[in-house]
């Protein structure tokens, strides 16, 4: 039974990195924004994993456990203040978010 080479995991992970990073600087959509960013942890974690199969060390494979953990708090926090700002003002679109200006 043949391997798939660790270059192709670290390939895919720059791939799904760059859409995400392209999702985020070009979208306007704040829900959209945030799946884009799990993407980008999403491609961090796969880079991770394939490393420590590589090296074979489990040491990435518990950073990943962490990345998780802040993904999922990031969601959770990201998406009530995206609720409470769309009960306020009626709209997710990026450009209009301007809480600060008042």
């Amino acid at each position: 039974m043949s391997q798939v080479p660790t270059e192709y995991y670290l390939i895919l992970s720059a791939i799904i990195f760059v859409i995400g990073a392209l999702g985020v600087l070009m979208r306007r959509n704040a829900l959209i924004i945030f799946m884009c960013v799990e993407m980008m942890l999403n491609a961090v974690n796969l880079s991770l994993i394939a490393l420590a199969r590589e090296f074979g060390q489990l040491t990435g494979q518990i950073v990943v456990f962490f990345v998780m953990a802040v993904a999922a708090a990031e969601v959770a926090v990201g998406l009530a203040i995206l609720i409470a700002y769309v009960r306020h003002r009626d709209t997710i679109d990026i450009d209009e978010i301007n809480l600060l200006r008042g």
